[in-house]
This record gives C-alpha cells, structure tokens and sequence, in this order.
C-alpha cells in the first residue's frame, strides 16, 4: 500500500498484529505521540493506555501497557509487555480487577504496594476504556 506504515505489534507471548496503516496513535510514557508515513525514526517507552490505528477510514484500539515503539523506514513496531486488541478484552474481568484495586487502595498503607495497586487499577480501567472505544468505533 502507498503511504502507508507497516504496524506490528508484538508481545512476549504472540504477534498481535501485523498491518499496513495510515496512521498510528500511541501511549508514550511522557505522553501520546502519532506516526505518519515517512516519520523520522524515533523510539520511545510505552506507557499503559490505548494504541489505536487508522485503516480504510475506520480507526481499531489496541490496549497496550510497557514496553517500547520504534519506528524507522515506514514501519513502526510495537514491543509491548501485553496488548490486546479491543474485541478481544474481558470486561467483566476488567470490572473485577478494578474493583481489587479499589478495595486494596483503601486497605494498603506502603507506598510499593499502592504504587502496584494504581498500576493495575491503570490497565484495568484502560482495558475498559479500550474495548468500548472499539465498540463506540463499530470495529469490534
């Protein structure tokens, strides 16, 4: 395809997605940054939040949380320590582990156990967020 940017995604355990895109839009850990073709190489860590790519003017969600993105010679590759694509998230799971957090926020009092704690209330709620985003955009 012309303009575009081969993504791919990729976990310890799986290749989640390989595919040329548009554009691509991800978490940073100092922030979201975009990628368009032709974007100068780059690299930056991930944060926890939702990566979401442009395809045939449709936009898809991909909850990711760690890792890394690179980016060089039209391709952009994602090392992530877990991704899910939208449809793919168990929202009833997620509900469950963000009412854990919850209830360990309010019990905790050492501040390694809360920063974990808030962790994983963040890919919770960000896997929620990610798979009704998905559905909100009718690619689930």
């Amino acid at each position: 395809m012309a303009n575009t940017v081969k993504l791919e995604i990729v976990t310890p355990d799986r290749k989640v997605l390989s595919e040329d895109v548009e554009y691509v839009g991800a978490p940073g850990a100092l922030g979201e940054f975009g990628i368009l073709p032709n974007h100068v190489p780059f690299l930056s860590a991930l944060g926890i939040g939702n990566l979401y790519y442009k395809l045939g003017g449709k936009t898809y969600y991909v909850f990711v949380a760690g890792g890394f993105a690179e980016v060089s010679n039209n391709k952009c590759t994602i090392l992530a320590e877990v991704a899910e694509m939208a449809h793919e998230i168990d929202v009833d799971r997620a509900k469950k582990a963000v009412d854990r957090a919850e209830e360990r926020a309010r019990q905790t009092k050492e501040k390694l156990d809360f920063a974990r704690n808030q962790a994983a209330l963040r890919r919770a709620m960000s896997r929620m967020s990610c798979q009704r985003s998905g559905k909100d955009a009718g690619t689930c």
